[in-house]
C-alpha cells in the first residue's frame, strides 16, 4: 500500500526567501536551476492556479472519490515536475477499506488510482498532483500510483479482470506522458529506494502484465 504517516511529503510555498534563492541563483550564474525552481513555484502566487473541475478523472471511466488533501500536494504537474514512472501497489485489504484510508487525513498516503478485483477504476488523486504513495518524495513527484486490491500473499486476488483494468489504465498514463513501457518505469513499491515495502510481492505476474500493458499501449487509445 501507498506509503505510512511518516513519510509523507512536505509542501512547498513560494515566498520571500524562494524567490531571493532563486535571484542569488540566477545572479552567480545558475540560471537554470533558478528558472526551474521558479517555474514549479510560480503557479502558487494567487491568481494564477490553473483551475479545476470537480470530479473530473484523467482515466474515462474511471470513477471520482476524492482522497483527503492531507494525503497528496497540488501540483501542475507535468510542467512543474516531469511524470516518467508508473509506480504498482497492492491494498493489503479490501477496495472500500483503501478508500476508506486515502480519505483519513491521519494516514499520510494515498495513490492516484485503486484497481478493484473486478475491474472497476477509483481515481482519488489528479495526476497532476503529487500523491504520497511511494515513501520518497523524489518518486511520488516524478510518478502515478495505482493501487490494487487484495493481499500480495494471496495469487487469486489477482484477476484476468483486474490485470486487464490496470494494463489499459498504466498504458494511458504511459501514452499522456510519454513513458516507455518497460519495467525500468512501470515499477514495483518494492522498488522504490528506501522503501520497506514488499508489494506488489511475488505472486504479482510482471511478465502477463507487460504484456497486456504493451497490448493496450499499441491498441486504440482509451483516455
Amino acid at each position: 500500500m501507498g506509503a505510512t504517516e511518516g513519510s509523507r511529503d512536505t509542501d512547498r510555498r513560494i515566498g520571500r526567501r524562494a524567490l531571493i534563492v532563486g535571484g542569488t541563483a540566477a545572479a552567480v550564474g545558475s540560471a537554470v536551476l533558478a528558472r526551474d525552481e521558479l517555474a514549479r513555484l510560480w503557479w502558487r502566487a494567487p491568481g494564477v492556479e490553473k483551475p479545476r473541475v470537480e470530479g473530473a478523472v484523467d482515466f474515462r471511466g474511471a470513477q471520482w472519490v476524492a482522497a483527503s488533501d492531507a494525503n497528496w500536494r497540488r501540483a501542475d504537474r507535468p510542467d512543474d515536475y516531469g511524470i516518467d514512472m508508473v509506480v504498482i501497489h497492492v491494498t493489503q485489504g479490501s477496495f472500500a477499506s483503501a478508500v476508506k484510508v486515502f480519505q483519513d487525513p491521519g494516514h499520510g498516503a494515498a495513490a492516484h488510482y485503486i484497481v478493484g478485483k473486478d475491474g472497476r477504476i477509483t481515481q482519488m488523486i489528479r495526476e497532476l498532483d503529487v500523491a504520497y504513495h511511494a515513501g520518497n518524495r523524489s518518486y511520488n513527484e516524478r510518478s502515478v500510483g495505482i493501487e490494487h486490491e487484495g493481499f500480495v500473499d494471496r495469487p487469486e486476488d489477482f484477476t484476468a479482470e483486474m490485470y486487464a483494468a490496470s494494463a489499459r489504465l498504466t498504458a494511458g498514463i504511459c501514452a499522456r506522458y510519454d513513458i516507455p513501457v518497460d519495467r525500468e518505469h512501470i515499477i514495483g513499491h518494492v522498488e522504490v529506494p528506501g522503501t520497506d515495502h514488499t508489494d506488489p510481492g511475488e505472486h504479482w505476474d510482471w511478465d502477463r502484465y507487460m504484456k497486456l500493458v504493451r497490448g493496450a499501449r499499441s491498441a486504440p487509445a482509451q483516455v
